[in-house]
């Protein structure tokens, strides 16, 4: 019993490290992405934008200055300050599209981010994947070399022949190739965590899984997402957004006002008073309101599309990943209870099988075992997709 809880605080130690490791990365990137930072102000930048063209126009001056001809006529003197309105409740709607835009702003800010993440958490496991087959391919290569050091001497002492040799010989070559390529592939993706890292190094060497949480049932997962996803909330606010412009288009099409001063010397006579005006609406707005009517009926449409379709990812997905756990279930059972490599190198010393039975069967282990790597990273990748909300 106390040799089984070691055993498990090992483990547990271990995955929990992984996980961590994870973590640190990810916090780095979002703080040292230069692409996630670019995003930000750009969205920072939008949002003084919405800010913009929401108050009235500008008050607007004339000065007229004219002379009399002939000179008896005397001189007249004009001065005019206009100020033009909007409706009134024009103001409210452009500040309420503002505020919705800059709630959405907020939220596409939130989904660049996390796909950012979400790209590195791959990368991540995917360096697993890599860690753990560069260190299985070490083991390849250390028995391949001693099995062509044996042939080589068989070879020599005339109890082999140069067949065998050549096939332990091809078998170190394929083996240290493949570990040659994995370890290009691990400095390729180290590389790329790097580049996300806004360019300062980063080396992803853990070869354990981190710990995944209990994944709910379908319907839970889903309405979880739906919940939380950055993309369905910036669609959704569109809608709101869209809605906000209807009124405002309303608002818009309503009367426009002028109100000012008015000064004017003519023959040594001065008028001043209240200068007042209003715009009739009759064709500069038409058809506005109708226009964003037809724009808020295919945002409602684009919204049920979308949702349709994220539904149907999230269940592809949440598909996938219990078939690969059942999959993973089954190899794992199978690699506890055989280690067919010590067993073919005593049968291949002891002459009970042939190097052409030999080179067949590793093979066919090899391949099993590669197979139960390729399963358990699609598996930690699935989770990772599923459980992207939570980045």
């Amino acid at each position: 019993m106390r040799t089984l809880l070691l055993i498990y605080i090992t483990l547990f130690t271990i995955t929990a490290k992984a996980q961590n490791k994870i973590d640190l990365i990810l916090t780095d990137i979002e703080k040292n992405n230069k692409a996630m930072q670019a995003n930000k102000q750009y969205w920072e930048a939008k949002k003084l934008q919405f800010k913009t063209g929401i108050n009235p126009s500008n008050p607007k001056l004339e000065y007229e200055y004219l002379t009399g001809s002939p000179a008896t006529a005397g001189n007249q003197t004009d001065f005019l300050v206009v100020q033009s309105f909007d409706f009134p409740t024009a103001y409210s709607k452009k500040n309420q599209v503002a505020n919705q835009q800059i709630i959405q702003s907020d939220f596409y800010v939130e989904a660049y981010r996390q796909n950012t993440l979400m790209a590195a958490k791959e990368y991540c496991l995917e360096l697993t994947y890599l860690n753990k087959k560069q260190a299985e391919l070490i083991k390849r290569v250390d028995n391949a070399k001693k099995l062509q050091q044996q042939y080589q001497l068989k070879l020599k002492l005339g109890d082999a022949n140069s067949l065998d040799a050549n096939k332990a010989t091809l078998n170190l070559i394929n083996l240290e190739n493949e570990l040659r390529l994995t370890t290009s592939e691990i400095n390729q993706f180290n590389q790329r965590l790097s580049e996300l890292n806004g360019g300062t190094p980063v080396e992803f060497n853990e070869n354990t899984y981190p710990i995944n949480p209990i994944i709910p049932t379908f319907e839970a997962l889903e309405k979880t997402i739906e919940e939380n996803d950055p993309n369905l909330k910036t669609i959704h606010q569109q809608n709101e957004i869209d809605q906000k412009k209807v009124e405002l288009s309303r608002a818009m099409s309503l009367p426009k006002l002028e109100g000012g001063y008015r000064l004017q010397k003519i023959l040594g006579q001065t008028f001043k008073g209240i200068y007042a005006g209003i715009t009739i609406p009759l064709w500069e707005s038409k058809n506005s309101v109708k226009h964003q009517k037809a724009h808020l009926l295919y945002n409602n449409i684009q919204v049920e599309e979308h949702h349709n379709e994220h539904y149907y990812e999230i269940k592809q997905l949440y598909e996938k990943y219990e078939s690969l756990n059942i999959a993973l279930n089954e190899y794992q059972k199978l690699q506890a209870t055989i280690n067919n490599v010590d067993l073919l190198n005593k049968a291949l010393e002891l002459g009970e099988t042939s190097s052409i039975q030999y080179f067949m069967e590793i093979n066919y282990f090899y391949a099993s075992y590669d197979n139960y790597l390729l399963l358990e990273k699609e598996l930690n990748i699935t989770i990772a997709k599923l459980l992207k909300h939570q980045l």
